[in-house]
Order: C-alpha cells, then sequence, then structure tokens
C-alpha cells in the first residue's frame, strides 16, 4: 500500500495520520510524534510505563528449507550451532571487507526454518544479497513484511499490559526468547526483545494482508486499552531514536554501515570468528590484528549544546574524530548526548574532549552510554 506522496504505508497508516505529524523514513510514511503527547511524553512513557511502536516499516525475511541452519551459519556472524527452538539472536549480515551491510535479529523455530528481522532501509538490498549468496544452498527465501503487521511494546509496565492478551505465561519467556502464541486471539510470534534499552516484547502478527488491515487494527487498539491503566502512548519514530540514542544502541545508516567494521563498531562480541566460515570472516581475521584508527563510543556534553551528525570532536588541538548521532538526552534531564567515533587512545570513558557546535569548541566526555543510563534509573533520577 502507497500513501498520497508515493510512501509505503503500514497497516496502520490511516490511524497514523488522523494523530501523528508524520515524517518520511527509509521510504514509509511514519508517525515522528503523535499530537496529543510529543516526543518527550512519549519518550518518558517508555522509560517510566509503557509505549508501543509500529514497526511494521522493518523487513521480515522468512528462511526455510533443509539448509536454512547451515545457509544463516554462512551468512550471518553469529554461531547457529546450539541454539534452541524460540531463540532470537542479533547479529551481523557481513560484506567480503568485513563491512556490515545490516545488523538484525534471527528469530529461530529450527533447522528448516527461521524468520529475519531486518531494517526498514536495507530491506531490498537485504534480500537480494541473501537469494545472491543462498543459490548454493537448499533454502528458499520469502519477504513477508507486507503480510507481518509488527508492534514494539517497551517499558517496565510493558509485561503486566502484554500478559492481560495472552494465555501463557510472560516470566516463563526469557530475554532474546520468542513464542509462538495468540496475542488477543491473534496468532502472532511474540519476542522479548527491543531498541530501547527498557524491557519488552516485540509483536509479528501473522497473515495480515496490507489491504486488509482491520485486523492489525483491532490487536492494536487491544494493547493499547490493556495498557491504559498503566498510561501507554502510541510512541513515534522521535522518541524510538531519543531510547535507543540513551541506550547505546547504532543506527544503521548513522552509526554503522558498509564501510564499518565490527571492531571499530564494537559489536565484535557478535561475530564468532570460530565458526568454520562465514561471508567476511577471512577479512575480519586479518584486520582482528591490525590496530584501529577509530572506535564507536558514547559522548555527554558538560557545556550546554546538542551534538549532531558530522559534528567534529577535538581532544585540545587535535581533531580525533566526529559525531554519527545526537540529540537531546530525556531521562537526563535534557542533556545533549551523542554517538560518534573517536581515535582509540581517546575512548576511555571520562576522557575529556570538545565538540565543535556552531564553530565553537563545547565541553564532553566520553561515556558508556548505556552504563549511564542504568546507574540513572537505579539511583531514581529519572525526568519525571
Amino acid at each position: 500500500m502507497r500513501n498520497g506522496g508515493n510512501l509505503g504505508a503500514t497497516h496502520l497508516y490511516n490511524w497514523h495520520v488522523e494523530r501523528a505529524i508524520m515524517t518520511s523514513f527509509s521510504g514509509f510514511a511514519m508517525p515522528l510524534e503523535y499530537k496529543q503527547y510529543g516526543i518527550i511524553k512519549e519518550h518518558l512513557a517508555v522509560r517510566n510505563s509503557v509505549g508501543i511502536f509500529d514497526v511494521t516499516h522493518m523487513g521480515r525475511f522468512e528462511i526455510t528449507g533443509q539448509n536454512s541452519k547451515d545457509f544463516l551459519d554462512y551468512v550471518t556472524s553469529r554461531n547457529m550451532d546450539g541454539l534452541h527452538e524460540g531463540a532470537c539472536r542479533y547479529g551481523l549480515l557481513l560484506n567480503e571487507e568485513g563491512g556490515i551491510i545490516d545488523d538484525i535479529i534471527t528469530n529461530y523455530f529450527n533447522e528448516e526454518k527461521s524468520l529475519l528481522v531486518v531494517n526498514a532501509g536495507n530491506r531490498e538490498k537485504d534480500f537480494n544479497w541473501l537469494l545472491e549468496k543462498s543459490k548454493s544452498y537448499k533454502v528458499k527465501i520469502n519477504d513477508v513484511s507486507n503480510l507481518t503487521p509488527m508492534y514494539a511494546l517497551q517499558g517496565p509496565a510493558s509485561q503486566k499490559t502484554l500478559q492481560k492478551l495472552v494465555k501463557v505465561d510472560l516470566n516463563r519467556l526469557k530475554r532474546f526468547n520468542f513464542i509462538v502464541t495468540e496475542v488477543s486471539n491473534y496468532p502472532c510470534i511474540v519476542s522479548r526483545t527491543g531498541y530501547t534499552g527498557e524491557d519488552g516484547f516485540e509483536i509479528i502478527q501473522f497473515d495480515v494482508p496490507l489491504n486488509s488491515a482491520e485486523r492489525a487494527l483491532n490487536l492494536w487498539n487491544n494493547i493499547l486499552g490493556a495498557g491504559e491503566e498503566f498510561s501507554i502512548l502510541p510512541c513515534g519514530l522521535g522518541a524510538r531514536d531519543t531510547l535507543r540514542l540513551e541506550a547505546g544502541l547504532p543506527l544503521y545508516g548513522n552509526d554503522i554501515d558498509e564501510n564499518t567494521n565490527p571492531f571499530e563498531a564494537k559489536l565484535d562480541a557478535f561475530v564468532n570468528l570460530e565458526k568454520k566460515n562465514f561471508v567476511g570472516k577471512e577479512k575480519l581475521l586479518k584486520l582482528k590484528g591490525v590496530p584501529l584508527s577509530r572506535v564507536r563510543v558514547g559522548i555527554a556534553m558538560e557545556d550546554r549544546g546538542i551534538p549532531r551528525p558530522h559534528y567534529p570532536i577535538f581532544h585540545g588541538d587535535r581533531e580525533i574524530g566526529s559525531i554519527t548521532s545526537g540529540g537531546i538526552s530525556v531521562t537526563h534531564g535534557k542533556m545533549g548526548i551523542g554517538m560518534g567515533y573517536v581515535h582509540p587512545d581517546f575512548s576511555t570513558p571520562g576522557t575529556q574532549v570538545q565538540v565543535i557546535i556552531k564553530e565553537k569548541p563545547r565541553l564532553a566526555k566520553v561515556v558508556d552510554l548505556m552504563k549511564l543510563l542504568r546507574e540513572l534509573k537505579a539511583g531514581g533520577k529519572q525526568n519525571c
């Protein structure tokens, strides 16, 4: 389905248009923020209670066939051996030079079936790349994105909200695992995953064509109803971005891309070099022994100012890197925070740096954003 501006539209497009300020993202018309609430309220709803996002714009590929597990072992950076049914595995698709084609989630059903969740902007690229790599494997790759609306229910009250709509005990669903169950009587995949730094769930609804969106809308409204006692809010891409930035989670296209390798991106924990073979392994083995020229870090402003992509980072008179993502931290009292790449000599948390904002150096320091967020939440100092 396309909207009037020829952008892709999710199943909930009409619902969003009535209530949200819309924006273009990765070829889709998506809610930036909801007029009644705004980014700050939506952000705090997730940090303090619960919020729900429409993330149907992301890609979902079904991988089936007798070579499915071996194929995924070859095209992803993670080891598929030892996976149990219902496991979710974060990993990378890499090119032959070790660059990051995408970061993905593999939902593992069994040796002959998995569901990949990929970034919206990479959907076509990833699909074509996987097709090309699959030629010597007995697998079938289906893009089921348009048939599977997807929602992210996130925040401390997400379990209490979702528990009202499912018969299974969600206490038994551990982080990075999924189940197939009914949510409000609709067949779904429910995974304990997210992109906010909070506990939460991602819900993929089965077999809902774009031109028959009533079931998607019903489920969305039922989730909102279940979360009403917890002051649930619908949340747009603005809050999704501020939440992931606070948690130090990279955004593809900003913080990682095909010219970035897992070592400099600090994602090498999600690469299993001991695997027999996978795309990019040979190059990564060579890179492992080479000193890094840059490394991804978090940045917290000490002076007033908001770091933005491409702003230079200095240490004294030396330019040591640049910002790749930036904005305000709502949870930290609207402090400017960012992510970027700096020379490894200056990557230790606590290192004092300057970010050039409007041609003036502003004091900042290197931080572990996720650690900073956890410390703040543990101390109960959220901007409520």
